[in-house]
């Protein structure tokens, strides 16, 4: 169910990625209940069909409602969820995938991720629980998350599901083009968490300047530049306008001039380094 005020401010078309919208709802920080629930169902109603949670986000029960409230088909709904690191032992993933499901109430969800390369993960016996659930129909596909390139590599080596993407903080001032074009590599998606830098893209002149041009904000400006470069984003948003702005960034097009503007920004700002990070 979309409602005529999404479809008055509906994008021409919603690029995909295989399976996969290019622009989800990320729902990371947002904890509070009943302003999750209300995330959610705003986000479908407005049109988006991908929305992204996790284990350690605690708030896979009120995604779930959300995707309920709004009245859109399940099959209609891109859901991922990722199992936390500390979950990674075989056994333990295909308990706390359950576990997930039954908090989503769903039946299945279209993407699982093993959420960091870290602590309990061991390549070969994470993913062969990930692809027993690929046999049971509760996942229908397999990703992986923080990845670098060559545990990427060895990822797609071991699974024998194909690995569908990579999703990693990525934005105009973290670009990742070594991450990006290992994916390529492989042919697994990038999915961007962290899209707007936590609002750092917010203080970067040439993503203002562009902004300016267009009359959009810098939001859009960079939620456009990711998807020009093939990049599905997950921005995190929680009011009714910071989803619209983000859902009407499908409607700006970028020149090659402003591509190029945004790629020679050089600047490596993190935003989410903890120590257990493979590149730590």
């Amino acid at each position: 169910m979309v409602t005529d005020d999404a479809d008055a401010n509906a994008p021409k078309s919603y690029p995909s990625a295989g399976p996969m919208p290019m622009l989800g709802l990320g729902t990371w920080q947002n904890e509070e209940p009943e302003q999750c629930v209300e995330s959610v169902r705003t986000a479908l109603e407005m049109g988006y069909r991908h929305v992204d949670t996790a284990q350690i986000y605690e708030n896979e029960t009120a995604v779930g409602e959300g995707i309920e409230r709004a009245g859109v088909d399940r099959e209609d709904v891109f859901l991922a969820t990722k199992i936390w690191s500390s979950n990674l032992a075989p056994e333990d993933v295909l308990k706390t995938a359950r576990e997930s499901l039954d908090r989503l109430g769903v039946e299945y969800v279209d993407l699982l991720y093993v959420h960091w390369p870290a602590r309990a993960y061991d390549p070969e016996g994470t993913l062969e629980a990930f692809t027993e659930l690929h046999e049971e129909g509760l996942i229908e596909n397999v990703g992986v998350s923080n990845f670098l390139p060559e545990q990427l590599a060895e990822a797609v080596a071991v699974s024998d599901v194909p690995i569908l993407a990579n999703q990693v903080e990525l934005h105009p001032l973290l670009q990742q083009a070594d991450i990006r074009e290992a994916c390529a590599s492989h042919d697994v998606e990038v999915v961007a968490y962290s899209p707007l830098a936590r609002g750092g893209v917010f203080d970067q002149p040439v993503v203002q300047d562009i902004a300016d041009e267009h009359d959009v904000s810098e939001v859009q400006v960079s939620l456009a530049w990711l998807r020009e470069k093939g990049v599905t984003a997950i921005p995190k948003a929680t009011s009714k306008a910071h989803i619209r702005d983000n859902w009407e960034s499908l409607s700006l097009e970028l020149s090659a001039d402003e591509i190029d503007a945004i790629d020679a920004i050089e600047t490596d700002e993190r935003q989410v380094d903890p120590g257990f990070a493979p590149w730590n």
